[in-house]
């Protein structure tokens, strides 16, 4: 993706970060260009897959409650094919690659502890993952889709 966001980008990006619902009218006012100007900048966004517009839902308000951050250690050669059974794996909403002894970190929001543990049964029936790091969060002080633009 070679495509180079300018500031008008950025600020139809942040405007709408703050209230996804924005009218194209309101964000040209406040950006100071035409409503056909945003619409287009906003579909090429859409477009060029830099931006996504979704729902973002309050996880405790669905009574997720619990949540841990757990950190996999795999056999040699085996990420790929951790990756795709993690995916298989619905309790899980993050799955990424990372530097050190635990190359892979899966996050999970969940109901209960009971949850916790049934996605740890699963990971540890996958042959490749031959160690598990668990770290259950107890209260999330910031969660933020904010970034710095």
């Amino acid at each position: 993706m070679n495509y180079k966001i300018d500031e008008l980008d950025r600020g139809i990006i942040k405007l709408l970060s703050n209230d996804g619902r924005m009218s194209f009218t309101e964000l040209a006012t406040r950006l100071s260009v035409t409503e056909k100007t945003v619409r287009l900048r906003y579909k090429s966004l859409l477009d060029k897959e830099i931006l996504e517009v979704v729902g973002v839902v309050n996880p405790i308000a669905l009574g997720l409650k619990a949540g841990a951050i757990i950190q996999l250690k795999v056999k040699a050669k085996g990420i790929s094919t951790v990756v795709e059974e993690l995916k298989k794996v619905k309790l899980i909403r993050y799955i990424t690659l990372t530097s050190g002894d635990y190359p892979i970190l899966v996050q999970i929001t969940v109901e209960d502890q009971d949850q916790i543990t049934k996605v740890l049964r699963d990971i540890n029936q996958i042959d490749e993952v031959t160690d598990v790091n668990t770290i259950v969060q107890l209260e999330v002080y910031r969660n933020t889709f904010d970034y710095m633009l």
